[in-house]
């Protein structure tokens, strides 16, 4: 089975939507990427940092789903993360209440020594010094993604910068890619992307797909259209773990595999969003991923 390496936070989330609020939560990039990953047959370990207030039950949650927690440290004397956050009527906006980094601020990340070997590592949102350190510690992979956001854009510009030189696949949304490049246009926009070191860029778009570029290829997933919208939180990590999940579990690292793999994260993205919080995601079954493809399958073939 083969490996894969997943590098974020593990917090606590409080989230108000237009539907309702949520008092602390199970939340963090690392949670949902992992929850969407084992969904494939890879071998995933988990790399983040929580304080002596956090649960066992979720950390149980965790190994039940398959996930290794070895690299989870744990500072008994610490707090964990915490993110507050409260989203607009079109779900798509959002203002951050509250964050407090606690544990994280001084996370320095440790992958296990059985997991450096990993071909596929996934860089969730954390300072890109951090995702530099993981770099430095795995031997030959194959694919490095990094999913960022406008924050470090704004607050470690030169980092970040060093982190894009090495890896070669990025997963962010549309108004960060602009952010980044200053182009409106989101062709050009991949093509700025390219020269600063990935040579695949994925954009998502939120309720309005997502879009894959590489060198002159292009390919764009709708999302599904869902009848209710509770809580977007996670939606764009869940993404990335079915993304990096599939890719592992095939080790078919072309174009062509990629665009698969792109249509199995909007699958498990659109789960993550019909409830608060990681609730969805921990209950979805084999069958209903499959009808889900399905539907995505159907939604996109036609005859000219």
């Amino acid at each position: 089975m083969s490996k894969l390496v997943i590098v974020g936070t593990i917090a606590f989330d409080a989230i108000e939507t237009p539907f309702g609020q949520t008092d602390k939560i199970l939340g963090g990039a690392a949670t949902y990427i992992g929850l969407a990953a084992s969904h494939y047959s890879v071998d995933a370990a988990l790399v983040s940092v929580v304080g002596g207030d956090f649960p066992q039950n979720h950390l149980d949650l965790l190994t039940d789903k398959g996930l290794n927690t070895q690299g989870v440290e744990i500072k008994a004397e610490g707090k964990t993360f915490f993110w507050k956050g409260r989203y607009h009527n079109d779900m798509n906006t959002r203002d951050t209440l509250a964050t407090e980094l606690n544990v994280l601020a001084d996370f320095k990340p440790v992958v296990p020594e059985s997991y450096r070997s990993a071909e596929v590592v996934l860089l969730g949102n954390l300072h890109p010094l951090v995702q530099l350190e993981v770099i430095a510690q795995m031997t030959d992979p194959k694919i490095l993604m990094l999913d960022t956001m406008n924050f470090w854009m704004e607050h470690a510009w030169e980092d970040l910068l060093k982190v894009m030189a090495k890896v070669n696949v990025i997963s962010i949304n549309d108004e960060e890619a602009r952010q980044l490049t200053g182009e409106y246009s989101l062709v050009r926009a991949a093509k700025r992307i390219y020269e600063m070191g990935p040579q695949y860029v994925i954009i998502k778009k939120g309720e309005h797909g997502a879009l894959l570029f590489h060198k002159h290829d292009m390919f764009y997933a709708p999302a599904l259209p869902l009848e209710e919208v509770f809580d977007p939180t996670g939606a764009g990590d869940t993404f990335a773990g079915g993304f990096a999940g599939y890719l592992a579990q095939n080790k078919n690292y072309s174009f062509e595999n990629m665009k698969t793999a792109v249509i199995h994260g909007s699958a498990l993205a659109s789960f993550c969003v019909e409830e608060f919080g990681t609730k969805r995601l921990e209950r979805i079954e084999s069958a209903s991923l499959a009808e889900r493809l399905k539907q995505f399958k159907q939604l996109t073939q036609f005859d000219i």
